[in-house]
């Protein structure tokens, strides 16, 4: 967009338009538009521009000068996709220390996400999995426990949420429990099997302690109970 640099420029700063729609008016990139007016803030030029300064110094001051503003960093997506999991973690914390940690190589925020959502699409279909009908019931407990208020006493006491969900279709079944104990679990498994009308042929829990009675990555040990 060299042709257009001087366009983008008086756009923004003269007309006060957004990134979007300059990029509308002149059929660019949102990112490119950022990219643009980042290099912009970080060159020694100014808005309005000197008569004297010609678009082939506008390039020079934009593209050609400190090679840090020039070289961006990819994040590492694949880690900040673990991180996003946890509680209270969200994009803009993830960037903000991205951009501490590599300053003018790092992509401006919108970028980020834009690059973020390209490669989680792209992990979408490649973690893709097909499922017969009846085949799998994956079974686990899910989130922090929730707090469950005895409308008659007030009295306040915490339960676990079993979550059963059949691979094919996606079909959950959600129960709460006071605890994950044994019993509370082959419980579990007995009301999921009432509800979906039958059993699976293969069930798969993700490393319970309710299930598991021994952790191992190739053979864990499941408890006899639930054998």
């Amino acid at each position: 967009p060299m042709n257009k640099i001087k366009e983008v420029l008086r756009l923004k700063y003269d007309c006060g338009l957004s990134n979007r729609s300059i990029a509308s008016c002149l059929k660019l990139g949102p990112s490119t538009i950022s990219e643009l007016l980042t290099r912009f803030k970080q060159s020694q030029l100014g808005w309005p521009l000197p008569e004297s300064c010609s678009d082939a110094d506008i390039t020079q001051a934009l593209y050609h000068g400190k090679k840090a503003s020039r070289d961006k960093v990819m994040p590492d997506f694949t880690q900040y996709a673990v991180e996003l999991r946890r509680k209270g973690m969200t994009k803009m914390l993830l960037w903000q220390e991205y951009h501490e940690q590599y300053q003018e190589q790092a992509y401006a925020y919108t970028q980020f996400c834009e690059h973020f959502t390209r490669w989680f699409k792209t992990q979408k279909r490649s973690m893709r999995q097909l499922h017969v009908a009846g085949d799998k019931l994956f079974i686990d407990y899910c989130g922090p426990r929730l707090q469950v208020v005895n409308p008659d006493t007030g009295e306040v006491r915490e339960a676990e949420v079993f979550v059963a969900t059949l691979g094919a279709s996606n079909y959950t079944y959600v129960e709460a429990f006071p605890s994950q104990g044994k019993s509370y679990w082959l419980e579990a498994h007995a009301n999921a099997f009432e509800h979906f009308g039958g059993v699976p042929h293969l069930l798969v829990p993700d490393n319970l302690r309710s299930a598991v009675s021994k952790a191992n990555r190739y053979e864990p040990r499941l408890n006899d109970s639930y054998q």
